[in-house]
């Protein structure tokens, strides 16, 4: 048996919902399938989204839920294991249900894979922080340390400064060659120290970090530190329907229009399935744009399949 939906919303983040909340306002039977695996769990948090400032990830998620329910829209948890695309999409889920929709919104985001330092998995989201958007404030004025991993990582050296003015950049694994005259240049003038040598750990303190240890076992204090996670774009379902993928430094992500729809017609990709840098608010503006364009699109398809009205 497969059920048969409007619409089937494949993540239940801050895209997915979004997406979900405006179809079901708009009389859309609609599905969403969520693994549970949102990219902010490790946040105790989330920052800079209007009127929701400083609300647990989980909770915002929570009250989602609860607000796309009271429009019928149904939410499983599930995982897709499948799909195909064919007058519609059907889509197969872990359970052993199928499912069916016209059309398919993505908004599985994406991965964090965090340079393999001790102690930095097990602090991140803590006082291991990636974003000072996000944490930044709440850390403010401590002594920060960055993890270089990239050249790029100056640049995240360069930004942190904004919140505090002790900041030391550890190089790690970039050689002091690699550094450009213009990146050494704004180091200094940005006051940043720069700390050559490996990190071979943390090290924490009555659950706190506390410090920065190098391999030569030299420790440095801080009490924060900001790294820069290599993101893994959650593609898999985008790749198995053939829709188009761009490279960019940060991974691949769908060919998308200015409404999230993507080369395979039906087929969208919302949040940080669209693109790395969708912060939540972000998120939830690409899950609305995605989720009334939808609406349109089965609206006009239906007027054009339906019989010409008598005079």
């Amino acid at each position: 048996m497969t059920d048969t939906y409007e619409v089937v919303v494949v993540g239940g983040g801050a895209a997915g919902l979004s997406a979900a909340l405006v179809l079901g306002r708009a009389r859309r039977r609609t599905l969403v399938v969520d693994a549970g695996e949102p990219r902010n769990a490790p946040a105790a948090h989330m920052q800079g989204f209007l009127s929701r400032d400083s609300m647990p990830p989980a909770e915002f998620l929570a009250v989602g839920r609860e607000e796309i329910a009271r429009y019928g829209v149904e939410l499983v948890r599930d995982r897709v294991v499948g799909a195909t695309g064919d007058d519609g999409f059907t889509v197969a889920l872990a359970s052993g249900r199928t499912v069916h929709g016209r059309h398919l919104v993505v908004a599985t985001g994406l991965k964090d894979e965090l340079p393999p330092v001790p102690g930095v998995a097990e602090r991140f989201g803590r006082d291991v922080l990636h974003c000072p958007y996000c944490h930044g404030w709440e850390v403010r004025d401590q002594a920060f340390g960055v993890l270089a991993t990239t050249p790029m990582s100056v640049h995240q050296a360069l930004m942190v400064t904004q919140w505090s003015k002790d900041v030391a950049l550890f190089l790690h694994q970039v050689a002091e060659a690699d550094l450009t005259d213009d990146d050494v240049r704004r180091l200094a003038a940005a006051g940043v120290r720069v700390v050559p040598g490996e990190v071979a750990g943390l090290r924490i303190e009555h659950d706190r970090l506390t410090g920065v240890r190098l391999a030569d076992g030299h420790v440095h204090e801080r009490e924060a530190l900001f790294v820069a996670p290599r993101p893994v774009p959650r593609n898999d379902l985008l790749v198995a329907l053939g829709a188009e993928l761009a490279g960019t430094p940060f991974g691949s992500y769908p060919v998308i229009d200015e409404r999230g729809l993507t080369t395979v017609p039906g087929l969208w990709a919302a949040g940080n399935a669209s693109g790395f840098a969708e912060q939540v608010i972000n998120a939830a503006s690409r899950g609305y744009r995605a989720g009334a364009a939808i609406n349109g699109e089965l609206l006009f398809a239906d007027l054009d399949a339906a019989p010409a009205a008598r005079a």
